[in-house]
């Protein structure tokens, strides 16, 4: 079920952020088979450990979150992991980076600085990455210039907007990943 049948070039991307941004949400969303979780109950003893800051939030990523998108004509499989939000799984993230393309790193405008960390660790593993700002329903609109400057983003960094519950939107961002992949690589697309 994992592996696609024929011959493919498989990818591993990743998509990050910090809790609670929609990294589970947007695996699901776009993922062509059931797309694995490790999701737990939040409990109150890690209200001293983590930043709890979403209201109806009940449940944690405490591994990872997986998915698979098949790319027919390019023959190129997408292997989609999450990774946990906090802090104090930061051990996995070390794991999950190792042989990653890149990574979507998902943001929120009303939780900006909760996304510094993320990145660092993102640049930290060497990775190229696209910042997708989540739209949840009380989202402010802000100018993407704005945001840009508020996350200190390299010019050849990308800054798109998507919806982590609509697939084409999440599509879409993934689209912008794999092109800004393919132009920091030097190569051109058919």
């Amino acid at each position: 079920m994992y592996l696609p049948d024929g011959d493919f070039d498989l990818v591993k991307i990743l998509i990050v952020g910090p809790f609670g941004i929609g990294k589970t949400t947007a695996i699901e969303t776009v993922s062509e088979i059931r797309s694995l979780h490790t999701e737990e109950p939040m409990t109150q003893a890690a209200a001293s450990v983590d930043d709890l800051v979403v209201d109806g939030k009940t449940t944690t990523t405490v591994a990872l979150d997986f998915g698979r998108i098949t790319l027919s004509g390019a023959r190129i499989v997408l292997y989609l992991f999450g990774t946990p939000g906090q802090e104090r799984f930061r051990v996995i993230w070390d794991e999950i980076t190792q042989g990653a393309l890149g990574a979507l790193v998902l943001v929120d405008t009303r939780r900006l600085d909760a996304s510094f960390e993320v990145m660092g660790l993102i640049e930290e593993a060497g990775l190229d990455y696209v910042v997708a700002l989540n739209r949840f329903p009380d989202t402010p609109e802000h100018e993407l210039a704005l945001v840009r400057s508020k996350l200190d983003l390299e010019d050849h960094t990308p800054l798109v907007t998507c919806d982590a519950r609509d697939r084409t939107s999440v599509l879409d961002a993934l689209r912008t990943l794999a092109d800004h992949l393919v132009s920091r690589a030097g190569a051109e697309l058919p």
